[in-house]
């Protein structure tokens, strides 16, 4: 049961949905405009908000329902972390898409939704908090993976911090040329890229 949620978690989560749904309802590839990415993000930069909203719902879902598979086959906390780990590589190395793909931070959201939501919750509020202040989405994820690691330490939910660890490492490894932008000056606020873009 573990091997077959590890298959299914990295199947579910290479599904490129931004790029099914920017190319299916908009007639746009996400991977050619923007930011060239095929996350919630750039899909509402190039579609418009509500069809970033249902890509963001469907990264979460892949990541999400592998996990509470594992967790209601009653796996041990090692078989589920790393269900949700295969979910994540799944999105960031897709099948689908000759193992390219996106930057994991909806799907690794969507992965500790069934594990440890009031962690989550607050990386989640601290995330926004910090897009709403500079504008940056990609300041806002790497937040987002940064605290996550500590509240599950303040909530004692040690089980999950290999994962999340793991995790933080993925993105932030992702967000490596955002990094050099922010450090720069020259990372685009959000709703200026989204703006331009229409």
């Amino acid at each position: 049961m573990g091997i077959f949620c590890l298959l299914l978690a990295y199947v579910a989560g290479s599904v490129p949905w931004g790029l099914v749904i920017a190319r299916v309802f908009c007639g746009v590839d996400p991977r050619e405009g923007g930011s060239r990415n095929t996350g919630a993000t750039n899909v509402a930069r190039l579609c418009g908000f509500g069809w970033g909203v249902l890509t963001l719902l469907c990264d979460l879902g892949k990541g999400a329902l592998p996990v509470a598979l594992a967790l209601w086959a009653d796996l041990s906390p090692v078989w589920v972390s790393l269900t949700g780990l295969a979910a994540v590589l799944g999105h960031v190395f897709s099948c689908f898409m000759r193992f390219r793909g996106g930057k994991a931070v909806a799907t690794s959201i969507g992965v500790f939704l069934p594990l440890a939501f009031w962690p989550l919750l607050t990386a989640c509020v601290c995330c926004v908090l910090v897009i709403w202040r500079s504008g940056f989405v990609s300041a806002g994820s790497l937040t987002l993976v940064g605290v996550l690691p500590v509240a599950l330490v303040a909530a004692d939910r040690l089980e999950w911090l290999p994962l999340a660890l793991c995790v933080a490492a993925i993105v932030v490894w992702k967000h490596k040329e955002n990094i050099v932008r922010l450090l720069s000056g020259t990372e685009k606020p959000w709703l200026k890229s989204k703006q331009k873009a229409a």
